[in-house]
């Protein structure tokens, strides 16, 4: 059994704030201009002091994958940093359409070598907009795309080893838009402006104005909690995440609906739906009514066949949470667990069965209940067993449990028998959910320091392939309890959804939050 590689990715804010940095060069506030990898003609980069401006013109086929071709403004610094720009893209000089994707970029980089560290917000001539970054040297591009198209200012802000975009629409205060990474840079690195065409035989131009480079200020002793369900491809080839809600407060468990269309999550209590959007949107939530069920849990699922949602909640004459299950497009509540405190995990294959996770006597243990109600059978009753899910073929359930020492991936047959230890490395290994073609099981993985699914932690959420028995991490975030509770495979299984969550001042909240 291969254990994971792993990140090492440390939160810490700096307290301090300094001035801007005044313009004092033909550079303007920017110390030089490189070409990263293949640029031919060689990009140029100009400071206009009269309209305090920067027009970039470069070639260049892409910052993307492990590509590297684009001109760069740079200054190198150290510490915590704010880069703020307007970025316009004035009508182009050569006779055919612009490739969409051009983009304008502030990036924060290790190196000038290709294919380097970095983190950057990028505006595409669409206008979409991205928080990009590439963790490792020569490792493929990530990115965080959101829903803000054409902003007219963008920002991305170095506290620690916390990147944070900012944007805002014309009128707006500049707001997170649910984009933040962590990643670590050395100092001193490199900070500035860049531009690619997207088109190694065409040389785009582009001009940010009213650019900013700060040290940000300190953050209050009060922050909130801001929530970002984001949905990514486990494509190692292209690991777009898309933002598809942003909000202030806690979030949890989005649950994708069977015709891939919708997202369920819960708040506060109750749960809510947002569209799938590919590019992100702004939509408010939907209510969805689970009839007296309240207080409910992240702990939920649709049924194989895609009619029942099955949920853990309470209700006015019944203190829980218990298992129930309510219509797929809402409704009235049945109760189907009798023994608080149980949480629902999964259902058989077939619809008839369904496993939860129930505490009892300080013991937490696994059990299944036919989903019509009826007699529990118990399934474990060795260490602290939780995240229950059976395989679409239904051989196996697949659970974590600490009956080893630390918690770890385990699977058994669905009586109970042959429990077989799957994960065996130096941390804590959450929530098995399984793609719904079988091929791939997803989890969190805490630091081995960690007890419990505890939230606001710094976690992966890894991929297991049992055909090889490799394990990759696809997301490092800041998270735990409500990132990935219940199973947030995509009906393709090429996509996983998630939560991740920040801590910042409540007015960094945007319109409608």
């Amino acid at each position: 059994m291969k254990t994971k590689p792993r990140c090492w990715f440390l939160a810490c804010l700096a307290m301090c704030s300094t001035p801007a940095i005044a313009a004092s060069s033909a550079l303007g506030i920017f110390a030089g201009q490189s070409d990263v990898g293949s640029v031919v003609p060689a990009g140029t980069a100009s400071y206009d002091p009269s309209t305090d401006s920067y027009t970039l013109s470069a070639a260049g086929a892409n910052a993307w994958y492990r590509v590297d071709a684009f001109h760069f403004l740079w200054k190198k610094v150290s510490g915590d940093v704010s880069l703020t720009a307007e970025v316009d893209f004035p009508p182009v000089r050569y006779g055919h359409e612009p490739n969409p994707h051009r983009k304008a970029m502030l990036m924060l980089r290790q190196t000038l070598d290709e294919g380097g560290v970095y983190v950057d917000a990028a505006q595409h001539g669409v206008g979409l907009t991205a928080l990009q970054y590439r963790t490792e040297q020569g490792a493929n591009t990530q990115d965080i795309e959101v829903a803000i198209s054409d902003p007219e200012t963008i920002r991305i802000v170095k506290r620690g080893d916390e990147f944070t975009l900012y944007a805002a629409a014309a009128g707006e205060a500049l707001h997170q838009v649910g984009a933040s990474i962590k990643l670590h840079l050395d100092g001193p690195f490199y900070v500035g402006l860049g531009l690619t065409s997207h088109d190694p035989a065409t040389t785009d131009t582009v001009v940010f104005s009213h650019v900013k480079l700060e040290v940000p200020a300190s953050l209050p002793d009060k922050l909130v909690p801001f929530s970002s369900i984001q949905t990514v491809e486990i494509n190692d080839q292209y690991r777009r995440a898309v933002v598809e809600l942003t909000k202030q407060g806690v979030v949890e468990a989005p649950d994708w609906s069977q015709d891939g269309k919708t997202l369920l999550f819960n708040a506060e209590g109750r749960f809510y739906s947002v569209p799938v959007s590919d590019p992100p949107a702004i939509v408010a939530p939907t209510p969805f009514d689970t009839g007296e069920a309240s207080g409910c849990w992240g702990e939920h699922g649709y049924s194989p066949d895609g009619k029942w949602f099955a949920i853990s909640c309470s209700t006015r004459s019944h203190h829980g949470p218990d298992v129930y299950i309510v219509p797929a497009q809402g409704g009235a509540a049945r109760q189907v667990t009798y023994h608080p405190i149980s949480f629902f995990r999964g259902w058989s294959p077939d619809g008839k069965t369904i496993v939860f996770t129930s505490i009892r006597d300080g013991h937490t243990d696994l059990y299944t209940i036919p989903a019509a109600g009826g007699a529990e059978t118990r399934l474990t009753d060795v260490g602290l067993n939780d995240g229950a899910e059976y395989t679409p073929d239904g051989k196996y359930i697949y659970f974590n449990s600490d009956r080893g020492g630390l918690m770890q991936l385990w699977r058994m047959k669905p009586d109970g028998s042959e429990p077989e230890q799957i994960t065996s490395d130096d941390h804590n290994n959450w929530y098995p959910h399984i793609s719904p073609d079988g091929k791939a099981i997803a989890f969190l993985s805490y630091d081995k320091f960690v007890k419990g699914h505890a939230p606001n932690q710094d976690v992966d959420l890894c991929l297991f392939t049992p055909e090889d028995g490799q394990i990759r991490t696809l997301v490092t975030l800041f998270g735990g309890q409500g990132s990935l509770d219940s199973n947030t495979w995509a009906p393709d299984s090429k996509h996983l959804a998630f939560v991740a969550y920040q801590m910042l001042p409540a007015t960094d909240a945007g319109p409608g939050q």
